[in-house]
């Protein structure tokens, strides 16, 4: 069997599902949607999924503990392993009217893939590695996999609503992910931990 790491743009993911109006499946068993995108000779090994922890709003003062709680539940997976990157907080000004709003953005995501692509690489982890995302800053390491290592593939699956024409170029393959297999890769309403804590299914998603 051909062995298959994914490698899994969480914020990237996110996004194109709310772009969509898909919250409703913003509980997502990653490693499930993994599997099913990969052929029948092919074999997940592990998932790694990279995220940054947010933080709660006034607007939103939920939103920190929902992330928690599905960050919790998809460690409880088999063969899942969470990156974390960091959000920077900075004061945007608009020159037009000099309003200023405070602008959160992620950091380290994509460094932190491509780190984890190229390390894979070299010590022969995967035949095959499946990045779903459509940052095109992951252009250059999956380039240089293609070239350092010829006979190892790396397929670029599309969040929904999300498309990049760099990533398509540079990658041995790419698609769209559809619904259907979203849908179909839910977790439970209720995830019990290791210790029996019971992980529940938040009620409303933003």
């Amino acid at each position: 069997m051909e062995r298959v790491i994914a490698y899994v743009d969480g914020f990237n993911l996110y996004f194109g599902l709310k772009s969509k109006g898909w919250q409703r499946y913003f509980w997502l068993n990653i490693p499930a949607l993994a599997g099913n995108l990969l052929r029948p000779n092919q074999q997940l090994a592990e998932t790694k999924y990279f995220t940054s922890r947010v933080s709660a709003s006034p607007s939103d003062p939920d939103k920190r503990k929902r992330q928690n709680t599905y960050l919790e539940a998809i460690q409880t997976l088999p063969d899942v392993r969470v990156h974390f990157g960091h959000y920077l907080q900075s004061q945007y000004s608009c020159r037009k009217c000099g309003a200023s709003r405070t602008v959160h953005s992620e950091k380290m995501t994509d460094v932190n893939i491509a780190t984890e692509i190229l390390t894979d690489a070299f010590q022969d982890r995967f035949e095959t590695a499946l990045l779903i995302s459509a940052d095109s800053d992951l252009t250059g390491p999956i380039l240089a996999v293609r070239r350092l290592f010829p006979a190892k593939r790396v397929v670029v699956a599309f969040p929904p609503d999300r498309h990049s024409v760099q990533l398509a170029g540079a990658a041995s393959t790419s698609f769209p992910i559809g619904r259907r297999k979203i849908a179909a890769s839910q977790l439970p309403d209720r995830v019990t931990k290791p210790d029996g804590f019971v992980l529940q299914r938040p009620a409303k998603w933003t």
